[in-house]
């Protein structure tokens, strides 16, 4: 069996489990946040929860560097996996790669590509923003002159960061807060572009077979195309 169908057969198997870690680690993590007044024992749970969750990534990402035989330009040519592997919050968009995971068990996919692209990009907005909003108000909270007094007030600031809108009603001000606000407009202005750019071609699609359709009617024949 050679390194390369060894690390497919690895990451089909482990997608699953890899998909519900992040999403264990991003209810892990909310709690932490969420719940600062938690009992102690509580707390040390859910911390032991995400660092679990985030060994699970380590130990992937490990295995399918050894079995790829690309040594260091594993992590060249593999550089988001490395980002999600460095950036605990992004894990949770490992969720969209499910939809996939259990297609190739059951056959082929039942959703066009653009549908496809489109719900990927849907699902990736509600984590990112999320986890945007958790982040942002774990450094926000409590500081003085801060707008996010609630976290209401952080999905708030999310929703309009990644729908690249920025009403400017509530901002961060922390370094880190605003670290968090460049990553939600890029990450914005990316899954924006995809939804878009999906979603006209898919028009164009369906304009295109209704132009054909109109022109076999007009001439009683089929056309050639």
């Amino acid at each position: 069996m050679t390194e390369v169908s060894r690390l497919v057969r690895w990451e089909r198997r482990t997608e699953m489990l890899l998909s519900l870690a992040s999403l264990t680690y991003l209810a892990g993590y909310a709690v932490l946040v969420l719940a600062p007044d938690l009992a102690d024992a509580w707390r040390d749970a859910s911390l032991a929860v995400l660092l679990a969750s985030w060994a699970l990534f380590v130990v992937d990402y490990a295995v399918r560097w050894r079995l790829s035989g690309q040594g260091p330009g594993f992590v060249r040519r593999h550089s988001l996996d490395t980002l999600v592997m460095v950036l605990p919050l992004l894990r949770p968009l490992r969720i969209v790669r499910l939809y996939e995971a259990v297609l190739r068990r059951r056959g082929e996919p039942r959703l066009s590509l653009h549908a496809r692209v489109m719900l990927y990009a849907g699902v990736s907005t509600l984590l990112l923003g999320f986890a945007g909003a958790l982040a942002v108000y774990a450094e926000e909270r409590g500081v003085p002159g801060t707008e996010m007094q609630t976290f209401g007030d952080a999905v708030w600031w999310a929703c309009s960061t990644l729908s690249t809108v920025g009403y400017g009603d509530v901002v961060p001000i922390t370094p880190m807060g605003r670290l968090v606000g460049v990553g939600l407009m890029a990450c914005g202005l990316a899954l924006l572009g995809a939804v878009t750019g999906s979603f006209s071609s898919w028009l164009i699609q369906v304009f295109s077979r209704e132009d054909e359709q109109e022109g076999e009617e007009e001439t009683g024949r089929p056309s050639n195309g």
